[in-house]
């Protein structure tokens, strides 16, 4: 039997930079380059806040980590709970009228979907099958339907 070597710690990312993995690197560098852009376009002090707030943001995205799982995966996980939660809450308090049209409206499905009962004899069991051997080019001789 061949012997395979399974990859381990699949989900650990590959280091560049000391510490720093790809991911980060990349994140930090735009974040870097978009205070560049903000120090040409706007005087000291509107710089130093837009700045600041840039970086604390590419810090975020790129170093903190919510349940194991990156920052940005917890940001789209959090706007698409905003945008549609999927919290379904079980109503413990319906009342009996509820109930009983509730039974009443399961009834009348069972009775559209359970077909009447036929009792098929041998012959019509042996004509059935060699429709379906056939499979429909003989038609039968007698229609029972």
């Amino acid at each position: 039997m061949q012997q395979f070597t399974v990859p381990q710690f699949i989900d650990v990312e590959d280091k560049i930079i000391g510490p720093i993995t790809a991911r980060q690197f990349i994140i930090m560098l735009a974040g870097f380059m978009v205070i560049g852009v903000l120090y040409k376009i706007f005087d000291f002090s509107a710089f130093l806040t837009f700045g600041v707030l840039i970086f604390i943001i590419s810090v975020a995205f790129s170093f903190i980590k919510v349940n194991g799982r990156p920052f940005h995966f917890f940001v789209l996980n959090l706007a698409q709970t905003f945008k549609k939660p999927y919290l379904r809450t079980w109503n413990h308090a319906i009342g009996k009228t509820e109930e009983h049209y509730a039974e009443k409206e399961m009834k009348e499905i069972k009775d559209i979907i359970t077909p009447p009962k036929r009792h098929y004899t041998t012959s019509r069991l042996a004509e059935l099958s060699l429709i379906v051997d056939t499979r429909g080019s003989y038609k039968g001789e007698n229609n029972y339907d």
